[in-house]
């Protein structure tokens, strides 16, 4: 009898398996619209120009080795990482009461932030947007967070954000709950609160006494300027709060199999930081024990050199505006093709992903009749689509939208 005949299979993970269906069909005209990784208008991965630049300079030092990292990284990137989230002159970072510790990209860092919250201050309730990141809900039940909450976001009708619904949700949260909130380009619909919903996010964990914990995953990437895209991070911090953002640079660097990223602590003072590093660092050695190196490095140096960073600019700009301009090129064919139903929430969103709208049937019509793949949700990313393909997956939704009106009517 084998100790592993009780095991049962687990679910696919939809975005991969995704992933894979896409690859095994024989459709010319297929168009992959579920994974969240930058393509250009050939549909075609990009390594940053700038990061090339910066891979090649580290294979040629001869003065690097392998040996490991701390066990929280190195200072050059983390500081880097929480300078860029918090912006140059910091008081917060100047001052002390903010840190960086170096983790597994951006997942890693909720795990590390979650496991601390969960072992160290004994948190147990979070809450996380509806819909979220899936991810979000494995990361913190796993972590040993015991109550989790959701709070409204998407409104179906209006296709935009629930706003009184969130606010409703945050006020009946219970005193000291984790509140998972994303800092820009939310995913999966694209849609953030303005910056004076932000303000009244903030009054109410302010009242509340929620812990926030943003996830930032698209500084940069979203609208092509990193400050823009912190807002909402530096005006909690301004606000006085203690909180936690977990950084990543797989896609505003471009480093997706790298696995760097950044967790930034911020506290009321710097009496605690010694006391809270020292147990991160017990958690981080009671689970991968220090970070990789090559990633770090190219962070590191990119962030920190004037000329480098200036070219990262660039790049990230690059990426943004080739997304905006796929989002009004589907808004246009749709549009053009007298497509049912309302498409100004396409231009409206921002960053990476689209919350179409779409209905699980026509997600179903799309992937089997169109090989246009997608979640069933309706979220697609934008950077699957470009100008090769895009008249095509209009026509593809103006024909699963028609059709599921028509038999609507019937």
């Amino acid at each position: 009898m084998s100790a592993f005949c009780s095991v049962e299979v687990g679910p696919p993970i939809e975005v991969f398996a995704l992933n894979q269906a896409c690859l095994k069909d024989a459709n010319p005209n297929k168009v992959n619209l579920g994974v969240g990784a930058y393509r250009t208008n050939e549909g075609k991965p990009w390594i940053l120009p700038v990061v090339k630049k910066a891979e090649a300079a580290i294979v040629a030092d001869g003065s690097l080795n392998h040996e490991y990292l701390p066990v929280l990284g190195t200072d050059s990137v983390t500081n880097a990482a929480s300078t860029l989230l918090l912006g140059e002159g910091s008081e917060a970072i100047s001052s002390k009461r903010a840190f960086g510790v170096q983790c597994l990209s951006g997942t890693g860092a909720l795990r590390v932030g979650a496991e601390f919250l969960a072992r160290i201050l004994g948190r147990s309730t979070f809450y996380y947007s509806a819909p979220t990141w899936e991810n979000h809900h494995k990361v913190f039940m796993y972590a040993g967070f015991t109550q989790a909450c959701t709070y409204r976001y998407w409104n179906q009708e209006l296709r935009g954000i629930d706003f009184a619904g969130m606010i409703e949700d945050l006020k009946a949260a219970p005193e000291g709950a984790v509140v998972i909130l994303h800092a820009c380009a939310h995913n999966p619909t694209g849609i953030d609160p303005t910056q004076e919903q932000w303000k009244q996010i903030a009054d109410v964990c302010e009242q509340k006494k929620l812990f926030p914990f943003f996830d930032s995953a698209y500084q940069g990437f979203a609208s092509g300027d990193p400050n823009k895209d912190a807002f909402a991070v530096r005006y909690f911090v301004e606000r006085g709060f203690e909180l936690f953002c977990a950084q990543s640079f797989a896609k505003n660097f471009g480093l997706y199999n790298e696995r760097i990223g950044n967790l930034t602590i911020v506290q009321k003072d710097s009496s605690t930081s010694a006391a809270v590093a020292s147990q991160i660092t017990l958690l981080i050695r009671g689970m991968y024990s220090n970070p990789p190196a090559f990633g770090s490095r190219i962070v590191s140096m990119v962030l920190n050199d004037s000329a480098l960073r200036a070219e990262w600019m660039d790049c990230i700009k690059t990426m943004s505006s080739r997304i905006i301009t796929m989002r009004k090129a589907l808004y246009d064919e749709l549009v053009a093709l007298k497509t049912p139903g309302t498409w100004e929430h396409i231009t409206q969103q921002i960053g990476m992903f689209s919350y179409t709208g779409l209905n699980e049937k026509q997600v179903e019509i799309l992937i089997k009749e169109f090989s246009v793949y997608l979640l069933k949700t309706g979220r697609i990313s934008m950077c699957g689509l470009n100008e090769n393909n895009v008249k095509y997956v209009a026509k593809a939704i103006h024909e699963a939208v028609t059709r599921s009106e028509t038999a609507c009517k019937m």
